[in-house]
C-alpha cells in the first residue's frame, strides 16, 4: 500500500505532503456545481416569496422564515467563496462571472473581496501581516500599550453585540459599498464595488417598485442582517479558538498556520449543509481549490483528519470570550484571563 501522509500522527505531518495528497480532490463536477446552485437559489426564492405573502397574515411567521432564508443566503455566499478560489467550476471565467452575479445578492463585490480574501489565505496566523480580510486581534502587549480610550474602543469592538450584531450589518450593508483597504490599489477594486452597487440598486429598485419599498425592506433586511451575523460568526470560530496557531513572520509557515490555525467546526448535518462544509476549514486552508461538496469525501477517506482542531457547536460558544493573543503563552486569552494574570 502506498504511503499516505495523512494517516500518520498529525502533530508531525509534512504539510506539503498532505497538500499534494489533497490535490486529487480538486476537480469540480459541472452537473454537481449547477445542482448546488439550483438547490440553494430556488428554495431561497421560494422562502422570500412566502415571507412576502405572509406579511399581511403574520409578522411572526414572516420573521421565522427569515432564519432558513438567511441560511440559504449564507450558502449562496459560500458558493461565491468557492468561485473566488477557482474551485466551483473548471474554467476561471465561469467562476468569476458566477461569483460576480452572486455578489449582487450577497452584497459582496466579488473581485474586491476575492483579492482581500486571497490576502487572508496568504497571511492567516501571521502576527506581522494582520489587518486585511480578518477580524482585528491584538496581542496582549499591544492592548496594554494603548491608552484607556484605545483599550475601551477595542473592548467595544470585541463585544459580542458589536462583533456579531452591529459589525456584520455595517460590513455588508455599508463597508462593502467601497473598496476599503484597497482604496489606492488601482481601478479594479473600484470597478468591482461600483458595478456590484449598480446591480444592487437595479434589482433592489425593481423589487421595491414591484411590491413597495416598505415590504421589500421588511422581508429582505432581516434575511441580510441575520446572514451577515452568521457569516461573521463562522469566520470568527474558524480561526479564533482554543489551540489555534499564530506566529511572527520569521517563525510563520503557511502549511502549519493553515492546517493547525484553522478549526474543524464539526456542525450537525443540517447546519453543515447550510454552511456548505465551510467548517472543514483546516482542509480548506490547506487546499482552497477543493469544492466544498468534496470536503466530506476528504474526511471520509482520511479518518485521522476529522479530529484535528475539532470544534463542536457547544464548545464553539466558549470562543466568544477569546480576544487577545498572548505571545508568551502562545494562546488566545480573554480579558478576564489577562486581569487574573496581572493580579496574580
Amino acid at each position: 500500500m502506498p504511503d499516505n501522509p495523512i494517516a500518520r500522527d498529525t502533530a508531525s505531518l509534512d504539510m506539503a505532503s498532505i497538500a499534494r495528497t489533497l490535490s486529487r480532490y480538486r476537480d469540480p463536477s459541472l452537473p454537481r456545481s449547477l445542482l448546488e446552485i439550483a438547490i440553494t437559489v430556488l428554495p431561497l426564492i421560494g422562502l422570500w416569496a412566502a415571507m412576502w405573502a405572509l406579511l399581511h397574515v403574520s409578522y411572526a411567521l414572516t420573521f421565522l422564515l427569515a432564519i432558513p432564508a438567511a441560511g440559504l443566503l449564507v450558502r449562496l455566499f459560500l458558493i461565491q467563496h468557492d468561485c473566488s478560489h477557482g474551485a466551483f467550476f473548471k474554467t476561471r471565467w465561469l467562476n468569476d462571472w458566477v461569483g460576480r452575479v452572486l455578489g449582487i445578492f450577497t452584497l459582496t463585490p466579488y473581485d474586491y473581496w476575492k483579492r482581500t480574501h486571497s490576502i487572508h489565505h496568504a497571511s492567516s496566523g501571521n502576527l506581522d501581516r494582520r489587518g486585511i480580510g480578518d477580524i482585528e486581534t491584538l496581542t496582549v502587549s499591544e492592548y496594554l500599550s494603548r491608552g484607556w480610550r484605545g483599550r475601551l474602543a477595542y473592548r467595544i469592538y470585541r463585544n459580542p453585540v458589536v462583533m456579531l450584531g452591529v459589525g456584520p450589518a455595517y460590513q455588508f450593508l455599508l463597508a462593502h459599498r467601497a473598496p476599503l483597504g484597497l482604496m489606492r490599489a488601482g481601478w479594479r477594486p473600484w470597478i468591482s464595488t461600483m458595478a456590484t452597487n449598480a446591480g444592487i440598486l437595479a434589482i433592489g429598485g425593481l423589487m421595491a417598485w414591484l411590491i413597495g419599498i416598505g415590504p421589500f425592506l421588511i422581508v429582505h433586511l432581516p434575511i441580510t442582517i441575520l446572514a451577515a451575523s452568521i457569516g461573521v460568526w463562522l469566520f470568527y470560530v474558524q480561526h479564533q479558538f482554543e489551540g489555534t496557531v499564530w506566529e511572527r513572520d520569521d517563525a510563520w509557515k503557511h502549511g502549519e498556520a493553515a492546517f493547525h490555525g484553522s478549526s474543524h467546526y464539526d456542525l450537525p448535518l443540517v447546519l453543515r449543509w447550510f454552511t456548505a462544509n465551510i467548517g472543514v476549514h483546516h482542509i480548506h486552508h490547506l487546499n482552497s481549490r477543493i469544492p466544498y461538496y468534496r470536503l466530506g469525501e476528504v474526511l471520509r477517506n482520511h479518518p485521522d483528519l476529522p479530529g484535528v482542531r475539532r470544534l463542536t457547536l457547544w464548545k464553539s460558544l466558549g470562543c466568544i470570550r477569546l480576544a487577545l493573543w498572548d505571545e508568551a503563552a502562545h494562546r488566545l486569552v480573554s480579558f478576564g484571563d489577562l486581569r487574573q494574570t496581572r493580579c496574580g
